[in-house]
């Protein structure tokens, strides 16, 4: 069966979390949204975890109405380097509690603990639990794995192996990521890292994979690509959305080249920020082909515009949130689920504003524009407003290419 999963997100716990980010809110969005797991996130929080232990068992998993949760976290080591890591059971998460306690001064205050390790312990700790870990956000310029090392190796050591998957991130996607021949081997995770249960962050990004069953140990074996088990298709943003996908000035968002960005030894002449540097000149210095070399096992990847963002451009609001958006997307919701309205359902039997069936179909058929995001500033995403119109050359072409 196939099975829409979001893998990353993030509790009430964590900081600059929305206050909603709770089980019942999540399960019952993730739900409207379709997709079937969530990451529980934040499971070493003490108080995160106790909610968790509420909920019915099921196969390693727990459920919360129609909602299956998985045991996750995210946490950062001593380089700054993110790292999501997936428990079978509460025992394990409460082993890795214990084992992080002497290496972490705020486990019990923010569902996302700093701990004073490697890349390498941090995999020691979590293998001997019985988890599953690998790099979060891997090309993020401020925490992802390659904004630190050149490679998996130079992070986990003699764990490296042992790192079945890396996670995407917002900036970034698979053509980016298959430029790098280090990471042909592993799996390929697009997730939302949602701080708000809001249509437009849970589930931003997903993976639908090929399950025998609702099960941890289904779900392991889908990302290890064994017993039949797989993804089969990574969902997400157009990686220009992404905020930190081009060089730019954190302060003003002008942005530069990589030659720029050293000419002004990595300050803006402007306004004197910091210029980062963004994930397409980063895979520029780590690529080692030219064009992305796609192994047999890589699934397709499929650009998305939340529905809520969709609605806005085609009825001029500047904000998801308005009360005319917030309408239409619980009408054209109301039966469906947000997936099967923007990939699936017959545009002639929904019900809505003539201006918004015409986005969804202009989005269908890749009429898509995007000016780049990056110095933390996300891009914008603009639509045809006319059929035949040109859209984004490079990439998906058209949601029927899928």
């Amino acid at each position: 069966m196939l099975v829409n999963l979001d893998l990353h997100i993030h509790s009430k716990y964590s900081m600059a979390v929305s206050a909603d980010m709770q089980l019942p809110e999540i399960a019952r969005e993730a739900a409207r949204k379709g997709v079937k797991i969530v990451a529980t996130g934040d499971c070493l929080h003490p108080l995160w975890l106790d909610a968790i232990k509420k909920l019915p068992k099921d196969d390693g998993l727990f459920l919360q109405g129609d909602t299956y949760f998985v045991l996750s976290v995210e946490v950062e080591d001593k380089s700054r380097v993110h790292h999501l890591i997936f428990l079978p059971d509460t025992a394990q998460a409460e082993q890795l509690q214990e084992a992080f306690a002497p290496h972490c001064a705020n486990l019990s205050s923010d569902g996302r603990p700093r701990l004073h390790l490697n890349g390498c312990e941090i995999a020691d700790y979590v293998l001997e639990a019985g988890g599953l870990l690998g790099p979060a956000h891997a090309f993020t310029p401020w925490t992802g794995i390659f904004a630190y090392f050149g490679s998996i190796a130079e992070c986990y050591q003699e764990k490296a192996q042992q790192i079945r998957f890396i996670e995407l991130g917002l900036s970034a996607d698979t053509d980016y990521a298959d430029r790098i021949a280090d990471l042909s081997t592993r799996t390929f995770l697009s997730n939302s890292d949602a701080h708000s249960p809001r249509s437009n962050k849970l589930a931003r990004e997903f993976n639908q994979m090929e399950l025998a069953s609702f099960s941890y140990q289904d779900l392991i074996l889908a990302i290890r690509r064994e017993g039949g088990r797989r993804i089969v298709k990574n969902v997400g943003l157009f990686p220009e959305e992404g905020k930190y996908n081009r060089t730019a000035c954190t302060r003003c968002y002008r942005q530069y080249s990589q030659a720029q960005k050293d000419e002004f030894m990595g300050r803006c002449p402007d306004c004197a920020g910091r210029i980062k540097i963004g994930v397409v000149d980063r895979v520029n210095l780590l690529a080692d082909y030219e064009e992305p070399v796609h192994p047999l096992h890589r699934p397709p990847y499929l650009h998305i515009i939340p529905l809520a963002e969709i609605i806005a451009l085609a009825l001029g609001h500047k904000s998801v949130t308005t009360a005319g958006v917030q309408k239409s997307w619980s009408e054209l919701t109301g039966s469906l689920t947000e997936i099967e309205v923007l990939m699936q359902a017959d545009l002639a039997e929904l019900k809505a504003d003539p201006r918004v069936i015409e986005a969804i179909q202009n989005f269908r058929m890749g009429r898509v524009k995007v000016q780049p995001g990056g110095g933390g500033k996300y891009g914008v995403v603009g639509l045809a407003q006319a059929a035949g119109v040109e859209g984004k050359k490079d990439g998906q072409r058209s949601l029927f290419d899928f």
